[in-house]
């Protein structure tokens, strides 16, 4: 007899509280002491279990909510103690959450249904999706059936953890939504809200797409211009709130300097002409292709650009460098950055004259 099984099997009907409770791997019925035998047998037309996927039975008849369908695909990829080896862990309660990536051996959702799960209205309801994407270890040797769609990544994120779910972080969901998709517009819907809505920053995302090697897609291409614009958009209306909200001076926006009888010096986001302070906003998009001509041509304009921001300081002039990500998480201690380079101006040198135009 193999000692792990109970020789009395221990009661099931305190498993059925709860879409994570009325589901059960094959692994989990047996630490409860129920057979493989057993299990099919309450299965059966008239049973009051079903099989939803292989391994993972829902403990009631009828149709699965998409809570149930989510945990289903989670429980059926992760494959607690299945295996391993190890211990079955048990189903924690309602009044104790699972940790994130816990009892699922780490998976998580993603794709479309981790995007619902965070809010997006670009996509169908959980419901109507065929399909629940869970990212699993590449060494995983499960594959996809019925509702849950398996993508084996290398390295898996830290989920976080939506509705006692875990959930891929909203770039990755993103990248691994969008290789689905080949409609243009749905990509582009997609990409805007994530950085509309304030999920995460453009450069996550392109971040996530050029590792998935999505970038070459015509569709997605298009959408990640449209996603910059977006982006740097929102990056400056933060940086107006920031002016605005701490009390800095106002100062001259989205200007050109340029030295007198002299070519254009740099273009600026934002200039306090007495006090010679400008601030650059860096949204450039870290497009890390393996394509030789691209990685050039990202090392030429990263070096005009501190070609530029050197030029600037040789001629008394100081520049502030934000991100959108320091502007999003940080703003108060990137307007304290500020601050402290209007009220330090006059122990520095004067600067040279430059002209201010519009940009």
């Amino acid at each position: 007899m193999n000692n792990n099984t109970p020789v009395t099997p221990r009661p099931l009907n305190h498993l059925s509280h709860d879409a994570r409770r009325r589901l059960v791997s094959a692994a989990q019925l047996r630490e409860h002491g129920v057979s493989a035998g057993r299990a099919a047998a309450q299965c059966r037309p008239g049973g009051p279990w079903q099989q939803v996927l292989p391994g993972v039975y829902l403990l009631r008849q009828g149709p699965p909510t998409s809570e149930e369908r989510l945990h289903a695909a989670l429980l059926y990829a992760g494959r607690p103690g299945a295996e391993s080896g190890a211990e079955v862990p048990a189903q924690p309660g309602p009044a104790s959450p699972p940790a994130p990536g816990s009892p699922y051996g780490g998976v998580m959702i993603t794709g479309l249904a981790a995007l619902a799960l965070y809010g997006f209205s670009a996509t169908p309801p959980l419901l109507s999706l065929d399909r629940i994407d869970v990212l699993v270890p590449h060494t995983r040797r499960l594959r996809s059936t019925g509702c849950a769609r398996l993508i084996r990544t290398h390295g898996l994120p830290r989920p976080e953890e939506v509705t006692g779910v875990p959930v891929a972080p909203v770039a990755r969901a993103v990248a691994d939504a969008v290789a689905e998709l080949s409609d243009a517009e749905a990509v582009r819907a997609l990409l805007t809200e994530a950085v509309r809505a304030g999920h995460c920053e453009p450069v996550a995302v392109v971040q996530e797409l050029t590792e998935a090697r999505l970038l070459g897609r015509p569709q997605v291409a298009d959408a990640v211009d449209a996603l910059l614009a977006e982006g740097r958009s929102l990056s400056e209306r933060r940086l107006y709130e920031m002016v605005r909200t701490y009390d800095l001076p106002e100062p001259v926006w989205n200007v050109e300097l340029r030295r007198p009888d002299g070519p254009t010096l740099a273009g600026v986001d934002a200039y306090w002409p007495e006090q010679a302070v400008a601030v650059e906003l860096d949204t450039r998009a870290p497009r890390q292709d393996e394509r030789r001509d691209e990685r050039e041509h990202d090392e030429t304009v990263w070096s005009e650009y501190v070609r530029r921001r050197e030029q600037l300081e040789r001629l008394g002039i100081t520049v502030v460098h934000l991100t959108p990500r320091k502007l999003r998480e940080a703003m108060e201690q990137q307007a304290t950055v500020v601050r402290t380079a209007l009220m330090t101006a006059d122990d520095r040198e004067p600067a040279a004259y430059v002209i201010v135009l519009p940009r």
